[in-house]
């Protein structure tokens, strides 16, 4: 599995948590996480706002066509493909993405576009988006206050489990040593909590 995007890689604990989904669905979670990247990068603080707008539209349009009209050389849309019945929360990070960086909201719509993303991908995965899927992608984005006990999510959504925890730490200030992080990864990974 190919877990980068042109110059656009995932992190260590993404890579991994991208492993504990099923294989099937690994796909999914990696181009998730890299269009996250990806349009993160786009929407850089200090870049002209116009450079901002005009590589995030190009993005929005790509979203805005059926997966089989998208051009054949990006490989972020090749692994985007999987998401074409939910192409609507992909234009959604677009637009989160756009706001928050040209707009007054402070990201609380990239925040939103954000968790019905990950609602998007509960769907694709076969679930249903259901309050803990949303309540751990809230949690893991720092949109709400985690709270105890974690919500039990199913197995294809284990990688949502492991970067909720791996941000818990973080924030909590309780992230050690990176054995002491990849320890933490592995407990969440193959217990769920």
């Amino acid at each position: 599995m190919e877990l980068n995007a042109g110059d656009i890689q995932l992190s260590p604990p993404e890579r991994l948590a991208v492993l504990y989904a099923p294989r099937g669905r690994q796909a999914l979670w990696e181009g998730f996480l890299l269009l996250e990247r990806r349009l993160a990068d786009a929407a850089r603080e200090g870049r002209d706002p116009l450079m901002i707008q005009l590589r995030l539209a190009w993005w929005r349009d790509r979203f805005d066509q059926p997966a089989s009209d998208w051009p054949q050389g990006e490989p972020l849309l090749a692994l985007l493909r999987a998401w074409d019945g939910e192409r609507p929360a992909l234009r959604g990070l677009v637009d989160g993405w756009e706001a928050r960086i040209v707009g007054e909201d402070g990201g609380a719509d990239l925040g939103k576009a954000r968790v019905e993303a990950i609602c998007a991908l509960a769907r694709l995965s076969g679930f249903e988006a259901s309050e803990p899927v949303r309540r751990a992608a809230a949690e893991w984005l720092g949109l709400e206050t985690p709270r105890s006990p974690a919500p039990i999510l199913p197995g294809a959504m284990r990688p949502l489990v492991i970067l909720r925890g791996m941000a818990l730490c973080e924030t909590s200030g309780k992230a050690g040593s990176p054995l002491r992080d990849f320890l933490a990864i592995l407990r969440l990974g193959l217990l769920g909590r």
